[in-house]
């Protein structure tokens, strides 16, 4: 019942995700070369016919069309409690973006625990931010160490600054009296150095070059007001001569970002150093915990909630709070916490280190799970969202399909593949509701279930991300599981197996929807169950789980041992975990089935066929009933269930301001983005260059 292949695939993912297929290997073979060619060809004549159709760009349509999401400010009572309960409290507003921003509360400072010292590089891909849209895979970037990669961001970003925006070294440099710089954000005042220690918490990092044949940039947004009295006609005359560009603000980069993905007016690739392993040499950028709160703590199978909090701000505290990334999967009411085998990127976090430009594309999370990054230092990230409704992500589907259909025909998934990215202008041509949010160090972004996010970087960051999920995510986890299934693509976890071991733990089970919402996906999976049982036993296949003595399924937990046991009972056809039953057959020892495909498995009889039974009728009646018998409970003692269902606030479209959005409006125009490297840099460090070796302008 086991494959090598499969088995070797399965084990890779959950200490590292497996990475999508790339399109050179799916096209490997004899007529690779040819095919390649065709395709080349065909990606050209699409991406031209594309072009003429979208050449129309209106340097102020982002700032009049796509609004910010909402941002919330939490209390340090907020901070000292469990994260997912203060986004139960806000998600009724947050929801409806797909998206929102949450900055912490006076006096968090966690320590920054990245190894930046370590002789370790790390793979990166190399991004061409001006073939975006066309759906092609990303090749392997240059390896660096963390501060190899800090340089080499830092001075990409430099370089792209000094070509085609002002400073305020530059405006130093005329003399000005101070009243030049005063109507800029009260953030950048003072010299550039200045801002760049201001912003000394918050770095970020990539990798970036560029050729271009492109004229001169035009000065798109509204240049910094500068001022100058009577007294400073001479200077006011520098200016004019010099014909002063505006400063390096988030809005022009997000013009010039969206300038070179749908005009290709340069020619950009960046090394992006996205999905770095924690449990590397490079370590998370939050301390671990000492109480088994992470996958990654030592003790993690002794997970002690009934601990007191440490105090807000200490050093224990940024230990053990659920707001470090590396705890909040394992969380009191995450429902991840029921996964006891560390998955990187769903319970345990991945960094990213990011350069100017360096790209994360348009994707939904794993099982549409909600996600939560961290912008530990550098840059900012501009991000982007959409509702996680049916209409919204079946609009981005469709902007996939109008450009991309060609492509489709012959990677169906390409969605899943996370290399493009569309405008937000495209996506609101096919009425998607897009919002937007730039995060600064410092601060967190939520994803919710099935919202499509993306965005890129300002500068040289570091960032970290993980997943997490609540009981409400439910219904979103039977989506994705049925959308895997439709690609054949592995789930990294199996649903089913989830699904039935909250069902064994019902005291975490605390209101009467979240019963309701469990009852109703236990009797649909063992509705389908039984019927495709008996449909197959009347069909001929034998029934022999008596005959043979199969282990049971733990529900206490999905451990290594349960992860390594569903990947030897994937479906042959579909890649669903066979976790109730399988359908096997005597012309192989390795192939199992679903119950749904077991006719795609092989062209024998079914009376060759046999039913494999981990999981008794009798077992599923009572797994179901003991929820509905919580569910009653809960409701006797709640005189009125919980009205947060995402269902309830999905359709609801977005305010003209959101919650908190008018502060990243002044940030997003005003704000000067800093260039300097996360960290210090060592006169020995040898500079590096892109893995493409070509110039800025």
């Amino acid at each position: 019942m086991s494959s090598s292949s499969v088995d070797e695939d399965l084990s890779a993912k959950r200490r590292r995700r497996t990475p999508a297929q790339s399109y050179n290997n799916y096209l490997s073979g004899s007529s690779y070369d040819a095919k390649l060619a065709e395709e080349e060809e065909r990606l050209i004549a699409q991406a031209i016919a594309n072009s003429r159709v979208d050449n129309k760009r209106d340097d102020e349509w982002l700032e009049k069309n796509v609004p910010f999401g909402p941002t919330f400010y939490p209390t340090v009572d907020d901070f000292r409690g469990d994260p997912l309960e203060y986004l139960e409290k806000v998600k009724h507003e947050a929801a409806k973006y797909g998206i929102c921003k949450i900055v912490p509360p006076k006096g968090w400072d966690p320590p920054f625990a990245v190894n930046i010292n370590s002789e370790k590089r790390f793979q990166t891909k190399d991004q061409s931010i001006h073939r975006l849209q066309e759906g092609i895979s990303f090749g392997d970037g240059t390896e660096y160490t963390v501060k190899e990669y800090q340089r080499m961001a830092s001075e990409w970003s430099k370089a792209w600054r000094d070509q085609h925006y002002n400073s305020l070294d530059k405006v130093a440099q005329l003399e000005v009296k101070p009243s030049v710089t005063e109507d800029l954000d009260e953030n950048t005042a003072g010299t550039e150095e200045d801002l760049q220690d201001t912003s000394s918490d918050r770095h970020s990092k990539n990798n970036v070059t560029v050729t271009s044949d492109a004229p001169s940039r035009s000065n798109h947004s509204s240049e910094s007001n500068i001022s100058a009295s009577g007294d400073n006609q001479q200077q006011n005359e520098n200016f004019s001569r010099q014909k002063l560009k505006p400063f390096m603000t988030p809005a022009n980069l997000e013009y010039d970002y969206w300038d070179i993905v749908e005009t290709q007016r340069y020619e950009i690739d960046v090394d992006y150093g996205n999905d770095v392993d924690t449990t590397s040499a490079f370590g998370s950028g939050f301390p671990i915990s000492e109480h088994g709160r992470s996958v990654n703590s030592p003790n993690f199978q002794s997970s002690q909630d009934e601990l007191p909090e440490p105090e807000f701000g200490t050093e224990e505290y940024y230990k053990e709070t659920y707001w470090n990334l590396n705890n909040i999967p394992n969380s009191k009411t995450s429902i991840l916490r029921h996964v006891k085998v560390g998955i990187n990127g769903i319970n345990v976090p991945w960094l990213y280190f990011g350069a100017l430009f360096s790209t994360f594309c348009w994707h939904t999370e794993d099982n549409y799970m909600y996600s939560i990054n961290y912008h530990h230092r550098g840059a900012p990230k501009q991000w982007y969202g959409v509702p996680g409704t049916k209409e919204d992500a079946d609009g981005v589907e469709r902007v996939f399909k109008n450009y991309l259909s060609m492509k489709l025909r012959d990677v169906p998934d390409l969605i899943h593949h996370i290399t493009t990215s569309f405008s937000p202008r495209v996506l609101k041509q096919e009425g998607v509701r897009v919002c937007k949010l730039l995060q600064n160090a410092g601060e967190f972004i939520v994803t919710f279930p099935r919202a499509f996010h993306g965005g890129f970087s300002l500068g040289p960051n570091v960032g970290e991300a993980v997943n997490f999920a609540s009981h409400d995510w439910l219904q979103h986890g039977v989506d994705a599981n049925e959308r895997y299934r439709t690609f054949a693509r592995p789930s990294v976890f199996s649903h089913d197996r989830l699904v039935y071991t909250i069902a064994h733990h019902i005291e975490e089970l605390r209101t009467p929807d979240v019963c309701k919402s469990l009852a109703q996906e236990l009797r649909r999976l063992m509705g389908e169950e039984l019927l495709m049982r008996t449909k197959l036993l009347k069909a001929g296949v034998r029934d022999v789980s008596k005959e043979v003595d199969l282990p049971a399924n733990k529900l206490d937990a999905l451990d290594e041992e349960s992860a390594d046991y569903d990947d030897k009972r994937l479906c042959h056809s579909c890649k669903h975990i066979c976790f109730f039953s399988a359908v096997a057959c005597e012309c192989s020892e390795s192939k199992v089935s679903c119950l749904r495909h077991s006719h795609y498995m092989c062209r024998c009889t079914s009376k060759r066929k046999y039913l494999l039974i981990w999981t008794a009728e009798d077992e599923m009646k009572e797994t179901l009933a003991r929820v509905e018998k919580r569910g009653e409970q809960l409701e006797k003692d709640s005189k009125s269930a919980s009205q947060n269902s995402i269902a309830s606030y999905s359709n609801c479209g977005f305010t003209e301001e959101a919650l908190g959005s008018s502060g990243d409006l002044l940030h997003h125009q005003t704000f000067i983005v800093p260039v300097e490297p996360i960290c210090p840099l060592e006169s020995e460090v040898p500079a590096l260059v892109s893995s493409d070796a070509s110039t800025c302008g």
